[in-house]
């Protein structure tokens, strides 16, 4: 029986209402709980150097060991997700990530954590993909980058709670408790979860348009009350299978560059500045708790940074905030190294913070899920977070080199002149997607790739 699906038309009409708070809040927490797990690693590796249980180049093994399993599961994740769907692979990806969390609590020595902090990795790539994509096919083009940015929030407040934490069970407990903490709540979530439907998007473009129809009627009905629904959009024209090889092709390849040199730098800036501070702390002198305290007071800056980005996507645009944010960071950037009074130092370093999770905000949770059609949008967020993940396999080696040849002003010297570059990327080959419906941002000949979809 023919059907008259228009999945984006029909879900960009809705009005905000319950159903949309439960995806967010389903999704988000599954993500607060892979940022708090991200996060933790700076306060446990503080805490086994001290102690012996590891070596500074074993703490660099198991960050890269992190940074390779992420790399694996984004882009693992995105051929799965384009597959099979997003419901899928959710699930699938933070099962696995609770599993390895509780498992690595119990772990002999350094290596082995190391083994199954690269199982974790997996799940954790796999979450950033398909976490922000998911939210980003039900949400309207009206509101896209205030909910979007918020869901980042869910993610950075792990941030803060890994910190106050770490600083609270860490020295009662022990680092061991920091990884059951996440393990456990991720099980929790996954259990949750199991009450999220799956993409009409997606099911639309799979051509399961009887499954689609079925579920947009009970996700209309929800939303109206029994109040009637605006007309929606027009289909507008099918562009045809967008095929894989699609996006190595104009006019979709500036938009891969776009995403890959992005997520490359806004990784280095977390993994190779943030989740160090407790490390570089305690190398210059400070003790653990001093330390946690520290890195806890700049650690509060990540929500705030990503809430600023969450409330101006929509009205001042996509690429102008993060040129911003990135000019922003790259002042106080050269600015931090300079600072050494008690005092200053968590307040400019809080400072630092917050322009650095403005753009966690706008490229991980909106930018990039933005960028392409939906055909192929876990597939092309799963390469451009690939290429992100694998550049920073090698960051924490170049981080501890340059921290102990030049100290932190090394580090943050790195970071500006990727940020540099991430300017110029962006200002010259980045959309701006504020206020357009997913539908709209499809390029024409988005479907002329030259290869043909990929099947698993």
């Amino acid at each position: 029986m023919p059907t008259t699906v228009n999945a984006g038309g029909r879900l960009d009409r809705l009005p905000i209402g319950s159903f949309h708070y439960r995806v967010m809040w389903l999704v988000g927490i599954g993500m607060f709980f892979d940022g708090f797990d991200i996060y933790a690693a700076g306060t446990v590796l503080g805490t086994t150097l001290k102690s012996g249980f590891s070596t500074l180049g074993q703490n660099a093994m198991f960050v890269s060991a992190t940074f390779v399993g992420m790399m694996i599961g984004s882009f693992l994740t995105g051929f799965l997700g384009d597959r099979f769907g997003r419901r899928f692979t959710y699930q699938a990806n933070l099962l696995l990530f609770g599993i390895a969390s509780i498992a690595a609590a119990f772990a002999p020595n350094m290596m082995v954590l190391i083994a199954l902090r690269f199982a974790i990795g997996i799940g954790l790539g796999a979450e950033n993909v398909v976490g922000y994509s998911t939210l980003t096919e039900f949400v309207p083009a009206r509101s896209r980058g205030r909910w979007l940015g918020f869901m980042a929030v869910f993610v950075v407040t792990g941030l803060p709670v890994a910190s106050l934490l770490g600083y609270l069970v860490i020295p009662i407990f022990g680092w061991r408790a920091m990884f059951i903490l996440g393990g456990l709540g991720a099980l929790v979530v996954w259990h949750l979860r199991k009450r999220l439907p799956e993409s009409p998007r997606w099911l639309e473009t799979a051509g399961r348009t009887g499954e689609a129809e079925a579920l947009l009627f009970e996700i209309e009905r929800e939303a109206a009350g029994g109040t009637p629904l605006p007309a929606p959009a027009p289909a507008g024209p099918h562009l045809g299978d967008v095929s894989f090889g699609a996006l190595f092709v104009p006019p979709l390849l500036s938009r891969m560059i776009v995403g890959c040199v992005c997520l490359i730098v806004i990784n280095t800036l977390l993994y190779g500045f943030v989740t160090w501070l407790p490390t570089f702390f305690i190398k210059q002198g400070l003790s653990i708790a001093t330390s946690f305290g520290y890195s806890l007071l700049m650690s509060l800056g990540a929500p705030v940074g990503a809430a600023i980005g969450a409330v101006t996507a929509d009205g001042w645009g996509r690429k102008p905030i993060i040129i911003g944010a990135s000019a922003v960071t790259i002042v106080l950037g050269l600015v931090y190294p300079w600072i050494s009074d008690p005092v200053l130092l968590p307040i400019v370093g809080f400072a630092l913070t917050i322009p650095i999770y403005v753009l966690v905000a706008l490229l991980f949770g909106i930018y990039i899920p933005e960028l392409f059609p939906t055909e192929v949008r876990l597939r092309a967020s799963g390469i451009c977070n690939t290429f992100g993940r694998g550049a920073t396999i090698v960051t924490p080696f170049v981080v501890v080199s340059l921290f102990q040849a030049y100290g932190v002003s090394g580090v943050l010297n790195l970071m500006v002149g990727l940020l540099i570059v991430q300017i110029l990327v962006v200002l010259l080959l980045g959309i701006e997607p504020r206020h357009k419906r997913l539908e709209e941002l499809e390029p024409e000949g988005g479907g002329s790739g030259v290869v043909a979809p990929i099947q698993l």
